[in-house]
């Protein structure tokens, strides 16, 4: 105990000179959930308060203390070797401004990571990651369920009307016409084809890797009376026969690797109709050669949230959609949207604590606040972003291109 305290008076002390951070740390590895009035308390800032509140349970945390990353920090809260209190943004400006203290404030190399992939190993982290539980998502999800960045034009819609949005652009940059057969690749719980059939009179095709997204999608498709315009598939995009006029991709190509990229634009060329076009919406690395984002953050991501994610920079994008046999036709950044989007399933997840708890573990429901409200500060911070690519098959003619932007926001289906 006594070496235990030394260490942490030492560093201590190093943080303070280097940051002031309104940091308590208690130390208290007793079995009463209560911290004792003269337990052992550090103090990183000069404050009246602290806004977060560090309570050691467990002497094996000491090492991300000492070192701390956002990956060892989270790790520790995670499986339960510390315990935190505070609001989540000041407890993620505190890891933060840990994590840079110890690093020494300069910039750090974002380390390139790439995993095997295979189908799989593909379906085994689709399935960890969404079937946690439907009743689980349902709670802090919008009504519809989608599962990827909303589209705020204004900025004040509500979390509902921002996912319809987002559904309606991009059906609408496709321009979706009525009998036009539509493949989505990664469709979620629906609601994109269930938008596509009601809206845009489109006949689609669904797929997912997750079986509960397959048993409730396929549910909710048939409440609707949609199943003679909609079918949801549980298959791999590398299964699929063609041809389809329009393909959307939302929030899956995190999924392919980095060194599948150029197989996966290939599959969608060769799914297309020789006039079709695609829109591949999904989340970029900021970093040039591919990065993960600093500080451990993009560990912590792949251990506990997204196995075998690998996130591109949207140069890598272009330049394997164009090997692929795409051509690129629009490309829209969406990083402030996601922000706002992830702030606001922040907000309803920890408005939603008790009725998470009664679903979820306790690790598993640490797993996604952390998630959440970390992922929207990357967001907010230019760490990770997010583009809408819309693409068709290269080598057309250049008469086939549209003269300007303006059919995406006219407003009505199929309008172009």
């Amino acid at each position: 105990m006594v070496s235990m305290e030394k260490a942490l008076d030492s560093w201590v002390a190093v943080l303070r000179e280097r940051v002031n951070l309104p940091l308590q740390v208690r130390w208290h590895t007793g079995p009463s959930p209560e911290v004792p009035a003269d337990a052992p308390t550090w103090r990183l800032g000069h404050f009246d308060h602290p806004a977060v509140d560090v309570v050691v349970r467990d002497g094996a945390a000491l090492p991300a203390l000492l070192s701390p990353t956002l990956d060892g920090l989270g790790a520790a809260y995670v499986e339960g070797r510390i315990d935190v209190h505070g609001r989540i943004d000041d407890i993620l400006a505190v890891a933060h401004g840990m994590a840079r203290a110890a690093s020494g404030g300069g910039a750090l190399a974002r380390l390139v990571q790439t995993f095997t992939h295979n189908r799989r190993s593909d379906q085994q982290a689709i399935q960890y990651h969404y079937d946690v539980s439907n009743a689980f998502y349902q709670e802090w999800l919008d009504p519809a369920m989608v599962y990827s960045c909303a589209y705020f034009e204004h900025g004040d819609e509500t979390l509902a009307e921002a996912q319809r949005e987002k559904i309606d652009h991009i059906l609408t940059k496709v321009q979706l016409r009525p009998g036009q057969r539509l493949l989505d690749i990664g469709c979620g719980w629906g609601a994109l084809v269930m938008r596509a059939a009601q809206r845009f009179g489109a006949r689609c095709v669904g797929i997912t890797l997750s079986q509960n997204q397959y048993e409730l999608a396929t549910e909710r498709v048939r409440a609707a009376g949609l199943q003679d315009q909609v079918e949801i598939r549980l298959q791999d995009y590398r299964d699929v026969t063609g041809p389809f006029d329009r393909i959307t991709s939302v929030g899956m190509f995190e999924h392919v690797g980095l060194k599948h990229l150029t197989d996966y634009f290939r599959i969608i060329h060769d799914l297309l109709a020789p006039d079709g076009w695609c829109l591949n919406h999904g989340i970029t690395s900021t970093d040039p050669h591919d990065g993960e984002t600093r500080h451990g953050g993009g560990r912590f991501i792949d251990q506990y949230v997204f196995p075998q994610g690998e996130l591109p920079h949207i140069a890598t994008v272009l330049k394997t959609m164009q090997q692929g046999g795409l051509e690129a036709i629009d490309i829209e950044s969406l990083r402030r949207h996601y922000a706002l989007t992830l702030r606001q399933w922040s907000e309803r997840f920890e408005a939603r604590t008790e009725a998470l708890k009664a679903l979820v573990s306790e690790k598993t429901w640490r797993i996604w606040r952390v998630y959440l409200a970390g992922s929207a500060w990357a967001f907010e911070h230019d760490e990770i972003s997010l583009f809408q690519v819309l693409c068709h098959r290269a080598g057309r003619p250049a008469e086939v291109l549209p003269w300007s932007r303006r059919w995406m926001y006219a407003g009505t289906p199929g309008s172009g």
